[in-house]
Formats: C-alpha cells, structure tokens, sequence
C-alpha cells in the first residue's frame, strides 16, 4: 500500500516479514511439492499440477454452519488483541491498535525476540500491562491462540503462513484479522469460508485500501447514484519492488521474491480490487463470476539481478516464472466488467489505478480526476477535490488520522474496533476476503490456459442476492 501524496513505501504485506520470513522460505517450498500447492516448484521455470489451486471453483454442497453474512460482533468495552508478526507492517500497526481507546494488546508473537522485546516495551509504554510473549519457534503462533483472553487475532506474517494462522485463530475461538493475501489457494479459501461459518467467528481480510479517502468517496457518490448505472472499473498493485525483493535487510529472507518463482499470475489483488467490488456491491447484490487473465513475460526481476546482485548470490539460483504485468478482466452478474493489473518487477510510478466509470460519467485516480454530468459537458477532466462534501463520516470526524498510508491504517483499525466494541455487523467478512483472494490461483490457472475464463466461486453460496451494507456505512449511535 502506499499514499500517493507520499515518497512511495512498501504495502502492508510488503512490510509484514514479522521475522518469520527465513523459515518460511524453506516452508514454502515444501509447501510446492509435497504439500500439493503445486503451483510451480522453487527454483524451476515449469509451473506443475495446477488442479490443486483450482479445487472446489465449482463448489455447491451445503455449508457446515449457518451464513456469516450479517453476524454481529459480540459487544465488549474493551477488545484485547493478539499480534503474529512484528516486522515492518505489524510492528508500525502495533501503534495504531495502541492508539485507539478501548483497546488493549494483550499478546504478541514473533521467533525473532529482538522485535518482541521492542514491541512489548511499545505496549508497557503506552501504559498497558506487559503483553504475553511467544518467540518460541515459528509454531508458538499456536500457543498465543490458545489464550482465553483474547478477541482478536491480528496476523502480519509472510503470505505463506496466513492460511494456517487464520485457521488457528478460529479453532481456537478467535476472530481474525489477515494482511493481504489472506491465503493462496482456492481450497484453502474454501476451507476458511467454512471454518468462519463453523467456529461463528469473523474471518476479515484488513483490506486498509478499502478506507483510503478517496476510495469512500467515491463509494458514497457511486451509492448515491453520482455515476449512474455502474458500468466498470479498474484496480491494481503496479509498484516497483525491485530494490525492495532483492534487498538482503529489508525482507527476513527471500519469501515475497520466491513467489515470483511458483506463480504467474496476479500475486497481489486485494488492493485494487477490494475498492472497485465495494462500489459494485460484490457480494452484496451483485457477484464476480469469471476472471481472465494474461501476463507478459517474466524479465524484469532477471534484468535487475544480472544489474544489482553480485556473483554467487543466492538469488542466482531461482528462475522467475511471474508475468512482469498481469492483466485480468472480472465479469459480474450484472455484466459489468472490472479490470486488474499487477506489477512489482519493472520501473513506473506507483498506482493503483483506482476507476470507476457508469453512464453518468466516470473517476480515474493517480492523479485524481472526475468527469460527471450534468456538473461537467467540456469534455475535459476536472477537480476531484470538488466533491469532498461526499466524504465518509469516519474521514470527517477523523480528517488527520495518525499512522501511515495516507491514515488509511488507522481509519481501518478505528473502525474495525468501533464494531467490535458496539457489537455490529463488520464493514466485510469473509466471503469478501476470499473473493478478493481468488484472483490469485485463478489467474495464474487462466495464464496458463492461454487467457481461457477461469470461474470464481459463490463463497456466499446464493447469499450475493440480497442487498446489505458494507463499507460505506452508517455511523453508528453514540
């Protein structure tokens, strides 16, 4: 993630080693083969076995428990949270839980005890009592989940761990909150979406793109029909990570850039298209049905390293497979149309894309522009900043929010515990974490098959149809 109106800076994910990254690397790789994720081994050019990530698209049979779509938190006054990762993203977001009133860090977990050690005197100097500390190894996860005092789980590890973090957490009774992607494979999406509906706890992608300002205006304006009748938009993760991947500091191993070894497809998709299905009520009256996708060819992480690393380097031993860019087309119900792209291994300005267009007229963002009728017939793009009257509630009443991104963190987090505390229905669930996931596997699959349309699955399982609010709601009673 990054704030257009700042030097760019890794995303949430791109920071959220949380120091389980040296380990996870050699996981990972286990995971490819025997594990049966089979999505291209490390190290090899050659994608394999590709059903595995594509199991259960068709999925009909009933679910294990009843729907989760509009389920309350249970309401308390105070939310006592536990962090898994406290690398660059979970160590910064520790600061933001520890801002907002009402709440409490009460656990954290992390194998690299230097970062406990700093992220536990964060907590006592904010006047807390000193969290639980779990550093044992890259399974002490588990021991932190077990606790009878917590909540919330909140996990800001590398992707290769989010699956089994969240299903930890909801076995063990905990709601759950992921970093982008909330796991890699489509049966893993299946298996959390059933476990939600199980365990009757929340399974939340902490999608922070979701609440950027720009993004909830343009929610409002698209609800209260600005744009007219929806017609498409675009969203994508185009950021230059190059320096960042192969950077032997900044990442705890090599984890991120290994993916560029296994995958082909879109790595990275929640950011833009979470805001783009918030506007189109994905899940909420209208669902995504096939997704098709096609990639460049993989050279722009080969290029930088035969520039930038030096002989015997371990990077020299992996072959990229990752398209450079990966374009998707999203069809709906409804027969809009949403456009994805991806692109982190070659140099251009940071963007998201971020467009919204309907028979009224139509937004595109990076820079930020409008052109609607009848307040426009020139023909010629115009002020995006003419219509802050649209702004959500939470950005009025919070208009310099702390934190990085814009204050995109911390809007996302205030809001998630201002549920939780009053005991209202959460803003998404996790049926929108795995549609916002399933670009993943699935567009690495229609690579693969020269472009063949791909189907995303009905994660609510028929409960699309019905009308319900989400991001863009209500400010709740005092």
């Amino acid at each position: 993630m990054h704030d257009e109106n700042a030097t760019p800076t890794p995303d949430e994910s791109t920071a959220a080693d949380g120091g389980f990254s040296r380990r996870s690397a050699l996981r990972a790789a286990g995971l490819a083969g025997a594990a049966g994720i089979g999505l291209g081994a490390m190290g090899s050019g050659t994608a394999q076995a590709d059903t595995p990530a594509a199991a259960g698209a068709a999925r009909v049979e009933g679910r294990p428990g009843q729907t989760m779509v509009n389920v309350p938190f249970e309401a308390r006054s105070t939310v006592r949270v536990g962090i898994i990762g406290l690398g660059n993203r979970g160590g910064g977001m520790i600061d933001l839980f520890l801002a907002i009133p009402g709440v409490q860090v009460v656990a954290i977990c992390d194998p690299v005890k230097e970062k406990v050690e700093r992220c536990a005197k964060k907590v006592t100097d904010a006047g807390q009592p000193a969290p639980g500390t779990y550093t044992k190894g890259d399974h002490d996860f588990e021991n932190l989940c077990k606790r009878a005092d917590l909540d919330l789980v909140y996990v800001a590890t590398p992707w290769d761990w989010h699956f089994e973090m969240a299903k930890t957490a909801m076995l063990n009774g905990k709601h759950v909150g992921v970093e982008c992607p909330i796991a890699m494979r489509l049966d893993e999406l299946w298996e959390l979406v059933d476990l939600s509906e199980r365990t009757r706890r929340h399974c939340m992608q902490l999608e922070n793109c979701c609440y950027g300002r720009n993004e909830m205006r343009v929610l409002r304006m698209a609800h209260a029909g600005l744009f007219g009748e929806l017609l498409h938009g675009a969203g994508a993760y185009n950021h230059d990570l190059r320096g960042l991947m192969f950077d032997p500091d900044y990442y705890e191993g090599p984890w991120r850039r290994l993916w560029h070894t296994r995958l082909r497809g879109d790595l990275y998709p929640n950011h833009g298209f979470g805001p783009v299905s918030n506007y189109m009520d994905i899940n909420r009256g209208d669902r995504v049905t096939h997704i098709s996708s096609f990639g460049t060819p993989a050279l722009g992480l080969a290029e930088y390293r035969k520039a930038n690393m030096p002989p015997g380097d371990p990077s020299w031993k992996e072959t990229y497979i990752e398209s450079d860019r990966t374009i998707s087309l999203v069809q709906t119900a409804k027969g809009r149309v949403i456009r994805l792209e991806h692109d982190v291994s070659t140099p251009h300005p940071y963007s998201r894309i971020n467009q919204l267009g309907g028979t009224k007229g139509v937004f595109e963002d990076y820079p930020a522009r409008i052109y609607l009728e009848p307040d426009h017939s020139d023909d010629v793009w115009h002020s995006f900043g003419d219509y802050a009257e649209w702004d959500h509630w939470l950005w009025k009443e919070h208009a310099n929010p702390p934190g990085g991104h814009g204050g995109m963190d911390y809007i996302m987090l205030f809001r998630l515990m201002q549920c939780m505390q009053k005991g209202i229905v959460p803003d998404f669930d996790v049926y929108d974490a795995a549609t916002w996931t399933a670009p993943v596997p699935l567009s690495h699959l229609s690579i693969r098959a020269k472009g063949q349309p791909q189907e995303i699955p009905d994660f609510t399982r028929g409960e699309w149809r019905k009308k319900r609010s989400g991001v863009d709601s209500e400010k709740p009673s005092a």
